[in-house]
């Protein structure tokens, strides 16, 4: 996450994500390191997470997705299927990613992450990750 912005001279609200069952079933099966908060932890530097390097090397070399994917071309394909694919309003869309609101005056009124009405857009999400095939 890179959203360390304020809103109107308040901390932002956390990002949350409502996880679907799938998501979480493979967080439960990602291995951990004692005392470590990653969730996806360093290979080679206990108590460190993945840098963003690492996930682009494991996408590009681990993967095979050389010259066909990218870390960021993930959020990139969400918003685009959900643009194209969904009538969800684009707000839930955008709040899926994080991206709130610029304007200093709505900010300081929204109280709120849509996070109960982003639950049915990221488990479309993942049925349609998982109907892909490769």
């Amino acid at each position: 996450m890179k959203i360390k912005r304020t809103g109107n001279g308040e901390e932002r609200m956390p990002h949350r994500v409502p996880l679907s069952e799938r998501a979480l079933a493979i967080l439960k099966a990602v291995p951990r390191e004692e005392g470590n908060p990653h969730v996806f932890i360093s290979r080679t530097k206990p108590g460190n997470g993945l840098s963003n390097m690492a996930m682009l090397d494991l996408l590009k070399n681990d993967m095979g997705y050389a010259g066909k994917a990218t870390v960021h071309g993930f959020r990139s394909a969400f918003r685009t299927w959900a643009a194209e694919a969904t009538d969800y309003p684009d707000q839930l869309a955008e709040f899926a990613l994080a991206h709130y609101d610029d304007d200093e005056t709505v900010a300081a009124y929204r109280r709120t992450d849509l996070f109960d009405k982003r639950k049915p857009l990221m488990a479309d999400w993942a049925a349609f990750v998982e109907s892909v095939k490769a």
